[in-house]
């Protein structure tokens, strides 16, 4: 019995662009559906089709058999308004940790995400999808507003793209402002949560050869799912920060600067591992 198509790459591209999808040759689809574990994925959520968000991370951990350790972990309240703040070495995988790591402790959690994250319709309950090219920013907005006025708990990766490597280091670019202003106005507490991790040589290299030959769209993210297979039978480390307070924002700092601050108190977590 043929396993249903819960992940469809024409219709994916369809849906993004259905011009390229008619331009694109076979030889490429096959590709993107090897690199993407396009069989794999499928079969995978066919096999735990019944189990959503908490418990559907969870078994995707288990699947790629991963330990997750969360230090500090007491460090998030188990209620009440936060926003976790985290750099972002992998992807969606961080969200999906995480998800498994909290799982028992704080489950109440929203991410903001890239909108590719929606195909997984598991835990599509937990995201928010973000498309920075989308038609539909307006009604994104009004989603992100609602979120930090709920109780639920925030997580949110304030780069908003995967850690590059410069010099290398392997680092997030500039974290966007928009956590601290709505943790300001809606006062959330902010829990800074640093994941140890990187991705192979091969990504930092594509994404850097890209930006040498000025390619605008992010070809490197095309290779994040096969990424994420190579995690297999690794070790997951986060360490949660002391929670941020209002003390923090009455610095004369504007929000973006604080951002940074907040960045650098995330990336100092590493050395207490």
């Amino acid at each position: 019995m043929e396993t249903k198509k819960f992940i469809d790459i024409e219709k994916l591209i369809a849906k993004k662009n259905r011009k390229l999808l008619k331009r694109l040759p076979n030889f490429i689809l096959n590709y993107l559906k090897r690199i993407l574990h396009v069989d794999e994925i499928n079969s995978f959520i066919d096999k735990n089709k019944n189990k959503k968000n908490n418990d559907w991370c969870e078994e995707v951990i288990k699947y790629l058999n991963i330990k997750v350790e969360i230090k500090n972990i007491e460090n998030i309240p188990k209620k009440g308004k936060i926003v976790i703040a985290m750099n972002h070495p992998f992807g969606g995988m961080d969200a999906m940790i995480l998800i498994s790591g909290l799982k028992g402790h704080r489950e109440d959690l929203k991410f903001i995400v890239n909108d590719w994250l929606l195909n997984l319709e598991n835990i599509k309950d937990m995201f928010i999808g973000i498309n920075k090219k989308g038609k539909e920013r307006r009604l994104i907005g009004e989603k992100i507003l609602k979120l930090f006025q709920s109780e639920n708990a925030v997580c949110i990766f304030p780069a908003g793209l995967v850690s590059r490597k410069e010099n290398g280091e392997i680092k997030d670019l500039i974290w966007k402002k928009t956590f601290v202003s709505y943790s300001k106005k809606f006062n959330r507490t902010i829990i800074p949560v640093y994941i140890d991790g990187r991705l192979s040589n091969f990504f930092y290299r594509l994404a850097n050869l890209r930006k040498l030959f000025r390619i605008k769209s992010n070809i490197e993210m095309l290779y994040l799912p096969n990424e994420l297979f190579k995690q297999r039978n690794q070790n997951m480390r986060f360490i949660v920060g002391k929670p941020i307070d209002e003390s923090f924002f009455q610095k004369n700092k504007n929000d973006n600067e604080i951002a940074q601050l907040i960045k650098e108190k995330v990336y100092k977590l590493k050395n207490e591992l």
